[in-house]
């Protein structure tokens, strides 16, 4: 199998998409932070000191999504149309899926994979102070989708 990064002597390279097609391309990420029952309840009830958790989380997400080629080397700048962040109390913690749009001849999804990353990464630290035992996990996509535009 060829990977794409990896020119014929096996060093990272940009892949050039100029000869690909602008296209709408959609893409879905998810991942969890798994936490103790009284830090869910903190959350839930809005009295962690740093402040409303997921509020602070949603926009981190949609921050990070939007610098993802800064973050990743080899990720292409494209230009994103939509990042969602939500995020959801769990049993065991808090789930969090992100949605990301753009209209390019490269994909959408690593920005949505950054969306759940730092907004997972921003739960947990919100919450360290009260949980030191929280987990970031599953954090994977869920969907990704090309369609020519009209």
């Amino acid at each position: 199998m060829k990977l794409s990064h990896l020119d014929t002597e096996g060093a990272a390279v940009m892949v050039d998409v100029s000869a690909k097609p602008r296209v709408r391309r959609t893409a879905r990420a998810a991942g969890k932070v798994s936490m103790k029952p009284e830090t869910l309840r903190l959350i839930r009830d809005n009295l962690l000191k740093k402040g409303d958790a997921f509020a602070v989380a949603r926009i981190a997400g949609i921050a990070a999504a939007k610098r993802t080629s800064e973050l990743v080397p080899l990720c292409h700048n494209i230009r994103i149309d939509q990042v969602g962040v939500d995020l959801r109390l769990a049993e065991d913690g808090v789930e969090i899926e992100a949605s990301a749009a753009c209209v390019d001849n490269t994909g959408i999804e690593m920005e949505a994979l950054t969306a759940v990353s730092v907004a997972a990464l921003t739960i947990y630290d919100m919450c360290k102070a009260v949980d030191r035992t929280m987990q970031i996990s599953d954090v994977r996509l869920l969907q990704k989708t090309k369609k020519a535009t009209p």
